[in-house]
């Protein structure tokens, strides 16, 4: 049993016995970071297959936020073999989603009623999506459509929400849910008891767990690391940092005082979404990192290593990337680009590419400009805009970027984004032709009164 938890293990073993006797059900686990979502739906597949059901899993990535339906894909895979099974209009909006055949942008409601189908073949089944604030907007919104319409098919779908820091989370808005508070002060020092085999004072306790707010991922690596004679006399940490900053700047530490080889392993991970691990090494190959380097970070308990790379936990990826430097991050991205399959997946090289780009570099933004097109067409209107915007960054001429700016700006407000008004500010300042230039102004108006709404 997971420490403080058997309320909650209780509310998801009731889906599953459900969905064994015909009811399907869903479910948005909420909570912080480090609060539990991740070890609750471990213990869910668990059980789940313990009793006979079939387990698919799914993760947001924040790096494909922008990659329209690349979420949907993860989960989806395995089933696509038996998408000619689908009635031909679910076939063709499946396809062009997931770009295995032309067609114009697909529509959703067939998307959403294809995935449906392939789901409900394979009851009983637990579909669990972790981290999904990090979805991208088309994949989160026909998965909220599935959960909304699964009736009888006998398949549970699990979401978990970070909260706070969620980009888009309207997509969930009426789920049913099940949100984790902190464990309370005695699951709290059981827990601590865990992570500290030294004499601890009993004041320093009190104060872990206080500073802790009955995080369970805090209170197991906030004193990892720390000599024992600090848990006789006092565990300084300032109280101004959120527990979740506290528990990414602790990873940030680890990974610092790994050697250089293995901190750039580390960043080239990071800003790689998919955990391919045969990308990752080629990647490294390309920066002269030797496969030796992964060692030291496997024993710091921040990656795994095998078919897959996976970081400990989400906040590992993100505390790498913000620790690296602007340097070493473009030679990370450079590395993934030059040993991307330009033919299989153009739309992740030029994204790579383009953030190893130093001022400006036009054939860069040209490829972004095409990658936009692309995602245009799938429907992926967030992840036009993002191609649209660094297209636009990166554009050396004032005409075309303020060209490309004035369209980033259109996909953004199309997509619901906030950040419509800084492009049309780079679009004004021109040079725009007459046609442009009305444009400009309808869309400052739509993108004003939006704002007033």
């Amino acid at each position: 049993m997971l420490v403080g938890r058997r309320a909650e293990q209780a509310a998801l073993e009731q889906l599953l016995a459900r969905a064994q006797g015909g009811d399907s059900g869903v479910l948005v686990v909420r909570g912080e970071a480090g609060i539990g979502k991740s070890a609750l739906l471990q213990h869910m597949r668990e059980t789940a297959v313990a009793v006979g059901f079939g387990v698919q899993d799914a993760a947001g990535v924040e790096a494909e936020a922008e990659f329209a339906f690349a979420g949907l894909h993860q989960l989806c895979a395995p089933f696509l073999a038996r998408a000619v099974e689908l009635p031909e209009p679910q076939q063709a909006a499946l396809g062009v989603a997931f770009g295995l055949r032309e067609g114009a942008a697909p529509d959703r409601f067939l998307v959403g009623l294809a995935v449906l189908s392939l789901l409900a073949e394979d009851g009983p089944l637990l579909c669990v999506v972790d981290d999904a604030q990090w979805l991208d907007q088309a994949s989160a919104q026909v998965l909220t459509f599935v959960a909304r319409r699964v009736g009888a098919e006998r398949v549970v779908m699990v979401f978990a929400l970070r909260d706070p820091g969620a980009t888009d989370v309207e997509a969930f808005s009426g789920l049913p849910e099940l949100r984790l508070a902190g464990l309370g002060a005695s699951d709290a020092q059981t827990l601590l008891a865990t992570a500290v085999r030294a004499p601890m004072d009993d004041a320093v306790r009190d104060r872990i767990v206080a500073e802790a707010r009955g995080n369970p991922l805090a209170l197991l690596e906030l004193p990892r690391g720390a000599p024992a004679v600090q848990f006789a006399g006092g565990f300084e940490l300032p109280d101004v940092v959120s527990v979740p900053r506290r528990i990414e700047d602790g990873f940030r530490r680890r990974a610092n005082s790994l050697p250089a080889d293995a901190r750039m392993l580390l960043v080239v991970a990071a800003a790689e979404p998919t955990g391919d691990a045969a990308l990752l090494w080629r990647a490294a190959a390309e920066l002269g990192i030797a496969r030796e380097a992964a060692a030291p970070a496997e024993a710091a308990g921040l990656l795994e290593f095998d078919f897959r790379v996976r970081f400990r936990h989400p906040l590992v990826r993100s505390a790498v990337y913000r620790a690296a430097t602007p340097t070493d991050r473009r030679r990370a991205h450079g590395a993934l680009a030059a040993v991307t399959d330009q033919q299989v997946y153009p739309d992740r090289r030029a994204w790579h590419r383009a953030q190893a780009v130093v001022g400006t570099d036009e054939d860069a933004a040209a490829e972004l400009e095409r990658s936009a097109g692309r995602a245009r067409a799938r429907g992926g209107l967030a992840a036009a805009a993002a191609f649209l915007k660094r297209a636009a960054e990166l554009t050396p001429g004032p005409a075309v970027r303020a060209e490309r700016a004035l369209e980033a700006a259109h996909a953004k407000h199309e997509a619901g984004a906030s950040e419509a008004l800084e492009l049309l500010t780079v679009a004004a300042a021109g040079p725009l032709d007459a046609v442009a230039q009305a444009r400009l102004g309808v869309l400052i108006t739509s993108v004003v009164n939006a704002g007033r709404a």
